[in-house]
């Protein structure tokens, strides 16, 4: 049985499309200042990244995560990465050639991310991608988020797509869950935020790439129904 031509590429947002760690790092350091401590090793703030607020300030602070200091902590860094979280972030190297050869192609794609709206939505404006990108679905329009399937579900929805003819592109074991459940082909990343003591090849994704441009021969097979 032939394949279903690709239609859509979806990508999740950070450590995927956006290399976002520099702002999270920086408001880290700040936050830190704040409270007069000293910078903490970055890497240390890189490797939660996908784990969100809560896991960063986990890593940053030595603090009990059911403490109420904990929590005013947490809400000052969404305070802070609210003013700051479209400054260093960046495509990272090699996606702005993918997504030119995605639209050459006359294909979709769009983003779907557990990163609140109030975020997320700014950033792709002050990339410039936000008029690019036919659907960003992010965890304001749905009840359960990644590794639930029904982020993907409703961007396929969305587009007007049968799940089997998108891709989903992400860095995490959940968007991997996500996008099997929902249906859709999945391409895990090596260069997102990885956790060290974890292997995205062993996370079942259909293909798994170490740079962006490597998703062409993906893309080309997808396209020819291979």
């Amino acid at each position: 049985m032939t394949r279903m031509r690709l239609q859509a590429v979806l990508f999740d947002m950070d450590g995927t499309l956006l290399d976002t760690a520099p702002d999270f790092v920086a408001v880290v350091q700040a936050l830190r200042a704040a409270h007069a401590l000293p910078p903490v090793d970055e890497q240390r703030v890189r490797d939660v990244v996908s784990g969100g607020a809560r896991a960063m300030v986990l890593a940053a602070f030595d603090v009990d995560p059911l403490s109420a200091e904990f929590e005013a902590l947490r809400l000052e860094f969404l305070e802070r990465y609210q003013n700051h979280c479209a400054v260093e972030t960046r495509l990272f190297d090699g996606m702005p050639e993918l997504l030119a050869d995605i639209e050459q192609a006359h294909l979709i794609w769009g983003v779907v991310t557990n990163k609140p709206l109030r975020f997320a939505e700014p950033i792709m404006q002050q990339l410039g991608l936000a008029e690019r990108c036919a659907v960003l679905i992010c965890p304001d329009h749905v009840t359960r988020s990644k590794p639930d399937p029904e982020p993907l579900i409703l961007a396929c929805q969305r587009l007007g797509l049968d799940p089997a003819s998108v891709l989903f592109v992400g860095d995490d074991l959940r968007d991997i869950e996500s996008g099997a459940a929902a249906g859709t082909k999945t391409a895990a990343v090596t260069f997102g935020y990885i956790h060290p003591d974890d292997n995205p090849r062993h996370w079942g994704a259909d293909v798994v790439v170490d740079h962006p441009l490597e998703l062409r021969t993906v893309l080309d097979r997808a396209l020819c129904g291979c």
